[in-house]
């Protein structure tokens, strides 16, 4: 697996608007290694401070086959490739990696970071190093209206916050 090419940045350096990137235009959440990893689309998620760190958020139901991956790895990326991958990324968050080589028939180039996977499409990578984890509940939400609409079957998402240790930008 190639190394990844883009250009390293600070994540103070980052351009773009996140509620855009991540949920318009949507982002992969990858964790694993170069031998054995999984990536899944996600169109939930943040990026910014958090305990006077760069900090990145994610969102995993732990039914995706990118949940055990998650759990079992200290890093995860997270890879933004634009508006013009939408068929792609429709295509990567509808299929199973437990099934189907999802990022072959999707026709994209894992490539390595300093610490997990990304894609050489990309024109944004975040590597991240996970610092907390935690499922969401009903009891914390303080809105009461949301759980029943997002999660009818108290499905709740495990968020993911990961320190950015690197970035990377076309």
């Amino acid at each position: 697996m190639d190394k990844i090419n883009l250009k390293s940045i600070e994540p103070s350096q980052i351009e773009g608007n996140f509620i855009d990137l991540i949920g318009k235009q949507w982002m992969l959440v990858t964790a694993g290694t170069p031998e054995s990893f999984n990536t899944m689309t996600a169109s939930w998620g943040s990026a910014g401070t958090l305990w006077n760190l760069p900090v990145a958020l994610c969102f995993v139901r732990p039914q995706r086959y990118t949940f055990r991956f998650m759990e079992e790895y200290d890093n995860f990326t997270l890879s933004f490739l634009g508006s013009g991958y939408r068929r792609e990324l429709a295509l990567l968050g509808s299929l199973s990696g437990r099934d189907t080589d999802k990022v072959a028939r999707a026709g994209l180039t894992p490539v390595a970071t300093s610490s997990g996977v990304a894609f050489a499409q990309a024109r944004l990578v975040l590597d991240c190093r996970k610092i907390y984890g935690d499922f969401l509940s009903k009891e914390a939400f303080v809105d009461s209206t949301i759980p029943g609409k997002i999660y009818p079957d108290d499905d709740f998402h495990k968020m993911f916050i990961g320190k950015i240790t690197g970035a990377w930008m076309k």
